[in-house]
């Protein structure tokens, strides 16, 4: 349905099949209203697009237009039953062999998504300026794709991360240090010029503290990514960290930062 609300329009539950994922991918679409023929601008892609009412995403674009108004095109990817296996991190399944398509995710996005987007609406993508973010399970998988892809993602956002994902349980003798993928994944990695991250956490986010040192795993896993960023190089100027007191894991949080965050991914 097309839904035109002052400087924007909203296309909701488009489909595209997809080759890679062997299934049909529901997305949604904001554009700007006066989309001008072979444009250039910048594509925020956000996982889990499916949860578009509960972040309440109409009412936030609206306000964003009136103070902010950064032309940009909106993709909300809908997840569906397979989404423990899309999400993940790309090449490198966890301890159950959830994220086994992660790499099939990367595919869909790059190959399949964006340009037929590009195609359809005869904008192109901005690569120095777009964006990724996700939530939760969905915030892991859109830092490693941005992360894998700086050629294409410039900003990535990541609202309650499981950066807890791993590639050992607990009972074949986790290590903090050893077992986390994506902390070993940016460990091993290199210093991608001109990505900036962004990153939220409750700390009601949960209650689990695995190390017993007074921070809940969320927090405490956030922040030592953040560590291993500026071991890379990373300065503060390139890392924003939000961290919501009573903060939950829940759309409640995530829809309260939602404009802080859109305010970050295109004005700074």
């Amino acid at each position: 349905m097309d839904i035109k609300i002052e400087k924007f329009k909203i296309y909701r539950q488009k489909q595209l099949k997809s080759k890679f994922l062997h299934r049909i991918v529901i997305f949604d679409l904001i554009v700007p209203s006066d989309l001008l023929i072979n444009e250039t601008l910048p594509f925020l892609c956000m996982n889990d697009g499916q949860d578009f009412e509960q972040l309440r995403l109409e009412k936030i674009y609206h306000n964003f237009y009136q103070i902010i108004n950064k032309r940009h095109i909106y993709i909300g990817i809908h997840a569906n039953e397979k989404r423990l296996s899309e999400y993940g991190t790309i090449g490198i399944p966890d301890y159950k062999n959830r994220g086994d398509l992660a790499a099939k995710h990367q595919n869909f996005v790059l190959e399949e998504l964006l340009p037929s987007i590009e195609k359809e609406i005869g904008v192109y993508s901005k690569p120095s300026e777009n964006i990724y973010c996700g939530f939760s399970l969905g915030g892991l998988s859109a830092f490693d794709l941005a992360w894998e892809n700086p050629n294409v993602f410039s900003k990535v956002a990541v609202f309650s991360g499981s950066f807890w994902w791993r590639d050992k349980s607990y009972e074949e003798g986790y290590d903090n240090d050893l077992d986390r993928i994506l902390h070993k994944k940016v460990k091993k990695g290199t210093y991608k010029q001109n990505l900036k991250f962004w990153f939220e956490c409750g700390t009601e986010d949960e209650t689990a503290d695995r190390n017993n040192n007074g921070i809940i795993d969320a927090i405490d896993d956030t922040l030592d990514l953040i560590k291993e960023l500026k071991q890379l190089g990373y300065t503060d100027e390139a890392l924003k960290y939000v961290e919501i007191k009573g903060g939950r894991h829940n759309f409640d949080t995530w829809r309260t930062v939602f404009p802080e965050f859109l305010e970050w991914a295109f004005t700074e």
